[in-house]
């Protein structure tokens, strides 16, 4: 008795073939979901190191800053003493001419005249001529006088506002540093996200991170571009 062979065909005998990795259902939404979050990580680090050193030149304006104004102080008040100085030695030596004449002393007032600045010469000739000895509605004396200014007094007020607007300068600095270094913290929360994001196998749960973390980006991004650059 004859054997029968009964041979299956090749295709159904053979085992499908196993398709490759990249071509599973989905797959190809995950490498996407990928590429995004090493994008967004890139974007995140980048940017944080931006703030980073903008924080740090702002910083660096704002000593820079203060320490001009404090060195203008130290002028202003040596400009002051100067001035009180000066305004000391006009009313020893007014003094001393009102005591020569009030002596009859004509010689020694002549004297103290003679010793008088030159600037405060035309002002206590403006004072005399209002006879002060004997009208009494004239100023009690020569310093009184609206004519009567100290370059020094005017050079420490100039030295004080230019330390004031050099200060008001470093604050502004201050803010600017401290709102940078507000952006590096906001950036680290879109690094924290697009990592957890790789590590996440639940699809919708992974989009979602990964999504906020992309709104967050943009979000500080937009903060970031409003803020002024140190040179």
């Amino acid at each position: 008795m004859s054997h029968v062979h009964i041979h299956a065909p090749h295709e159904l005998s053979e085992p499908p073939e196993a398709k490759p990795e990249d071509e599973k259902p989905g797959r190809f939404s995950e490498r996407w979901l990928e590429f995004s979050a090493v994008v967004l990580l890139s974007l995140a680090t980048l940017a944080t190191a931006w703030s980073g050193y903008q924080a740090a030149l702002w910083s660096g304006e704002q000593s820079q800053k203060y320490a001009q104004a404090s060195t203008l102080r130290v002028h202003s008040n040596q400009q002051s003493v100067l001035a009180g100085q000066t305004h000391l030695g006009d009313l020893v030596l007014v003094n001393g001419w009102f005591n020569a004449i009030e002596s009859g002393n004509r010689k020694l007032a002549a004297d103290y005249r003679r010793r008088y600045r030159p600037a405060f010469q035309p002002v206590f000739n403006d004072w005399l001529a209002l006879h002060p000895l004997t009208n009494h509605r004239a100023p009690p004396g020569p310093t009184y006088m609206p004519q009567y200014r100290l370059a020094a007094s005017a050079a420490a007020v100039a030295l004080d506002a230019r330390a004031d607007k050099l200060y008001a300068e470093g604050t502004e600095a201050k803010t600017d540093d401290d709102r940078h270094i507000l952006s590096t913290v906001f950036f680290a929360a879109v690094l924290f996200l697009a990592a957890v994001s790789l590590r996440l196998e639940w699809r919708p749960l992974r989009i979602a991170v990964l999504a906020f973390g992309t709104v967050m980006f943009l979000g500080s991004l937009v903060f970031v571009l409003t803020l002024p650059t140190a040179a």
